[in-house]
């Protein structure tokens, strides 16, 4: 029987304004992993307005938010509980509370969790990194822990 390798999934949760997710995917591509990536919408606009522009207007800019925000959670959810591994990126600046929130759903689901940001918010993120598996600083850390759990 020949030997078949696991096709793992993993979840690139967090910051949308650097390269931090082409770097991981990049990387793995050259390593020749088995994996698959997924993520959320990582169009800033598209993501804050899919709620109103398939559900209709709203005046109230908390509605608009919350159908967007509940549109959203569809695709973060279902991606999620189908990963092995999350991701979590944080940038240094703007506050991702999306991200912290993700890295808590993926503790409650039980999922193992690598964070990734640097040094000089490593306070801010205390709670965070302590439910992780891993903290990284590059992406091509991500990259070699991958590697390392992926390895037959």
């Amino acid at each position: 029987m020949a030997n078949q390798q696991k096709q793992w999934v993993v979840y690139l949760s967090g910051e949308i304004h650097s390269d931090w997710r082409e770097r991981i995917q990049k990387g793995a591509q050259q390593a020749n992993l088995t994996v698959s990536f997924v993520a959320p919408v990582t169009d800033h606009a598209k993501s804050d307005d899919c709620g109103v522009e398939i559900l209709g207007a709203e005046e109230n800019s908390f509605w608009h938010d919350q159908k967007g925000a509940r549109m959203n959670a569809i695709r973060t959810r279902t991606l999620m509980e189908s990963a092995d591994i999350v991701v979590v990126r944080f940038g240094d600046k703007y506050r991702q509370w999306n991200a912290a929130f993700d890295a808590g759903f993926a503790a409650a689901l039980g999922k193992s969790i690598i964070t990734l940001h640097d040094p000089e918010i490593n306070h801010a993120l205390k709670e965070v990194d302590a439910a992780a598996n891993a903290v990284c600083r590059t992406p091509e850390q991500v990259v070699e822990i991958l590697q390392y759990v992926m390895a037959c």
